[in-house]
C-alpha cells in the first residue's frame, strides 16, 4: 500500500527523497520503495523519518 502521507510530509517540509533519506541515514531508494509501500521500515527508520518531518507514527504509519 502506498504511503502518500509520507510522501505528502515530506513534500510539505519541501524535501527530496533524498533530502530525507540523508537525514535519516538510509539511501534515496530506501525512500522511494517505503512510498511506494514496497518496502516495511523499520520501527526506528520509522521513528527516524518521523522526527525529520515532525509527525507522530500515528500520522504516518497507521494504516486506517
Amino acid at each position: 500500500m502506498k504511503n502518500l502521507r509520507l510522501k505528502s510530509a515530506r513534500a510539505a517540509k519541501d524535501l527530496s527523497q533524498a533530502d530525507l533519506a540523508a537525514l535519516c541515514g538510509v539511501s534515496r531508494q530506501t525512500i522511494s520503495a517505503i512510498e511506494k509501500g514496497d518496502y516495511n521500515p523499520t520501527i526506528n527508520l520509522c521513528i527516524s523519518i518521523c522526527k525529520a518531518l515532525d509527525k507522530t507514527l500515528d500520522e504516518l504509519f497507521w494504516e486506517e
